[in-house]
């Protein structure tokens, strides 16, 4: 029985699909293939990058978990100016910077568009931590980059050391703070 009820439905939609006009088909057809040229998308403006400002503690990050994540004491801390949250620049004593964050809260398309131009998904690797974000991973000359986003949030975390997952636990560490 149920055979029969199937091989009628099949049946029909052929008969249905036979039945229609060449131009109807051919409408079809084109409305199903037609591709937008990626000309027409343009990707969206992204802020410039951040700039240390003012010397004063992260009001994320503190010195300690930087000291320890990152394997390096911290000498000087300064933030940006960008709102609602600054980016934090940590500094070696000898006044070079060990680490920074930039977390960036708005725009979906632009908080990926940030993610990308930091680790592009061309040359980067995949990261999926914490879970729900996403982005990417890599080795930089002078060390290297872990960053994700998350809807309209981003968190990108550059550090003079070589191993990722240096930066890794610091950008969950924000996230986590930072509830986003």
């Amino acid at each position: 029985m149920r055979r029969l009820v199937l091989i009628t439905v099949v049946t029909a939609g052929l008969l249905v699909a036979c039945g229609q006009s060449d131009d109807a088909a051919q409408d079809n057809a084109a409305a199903s293939t037609k591709v937008t040229p990626s000309s027409d998308m343009q990707a969206p403006a992204l802020p410039p990058s951040p700039e240390p400002a003012v010397e004063e503690p992260c009001p994320y990050l503190t010195e300690q978990f930087v000291e320890e994540a990152n394997g390096q004491r911290v000498a000087k801390v300064s933030t940006s100016t960008d709102k609602p949250h600054p980016a934090c620049f940590f500094y070696r004593a000898d006044g070079s910077e060990q680490l920074s964050v930039h977390v960036y809260a708005g725009d979906p398309e632009v908080a990926t568009g940030l993610v990308d131009e930091a680790a592009p998904v061309g040359t980067s690797n995949p990261a999926s931590d914490p879970t729900g974000w996403n982005g990417g991973y890599q080795k930089l000359e002078d060390g290297a980059v872990y960053a994700v986003a998350k809807e309209g949030a981003a968190v990108i975390v550059r550090t003079n050391q070589l191993q990722s997952v240096k930066a890794r636990t610091v950008a969950e560490e924000v996230i986590s703070e930072l509830q986003i």
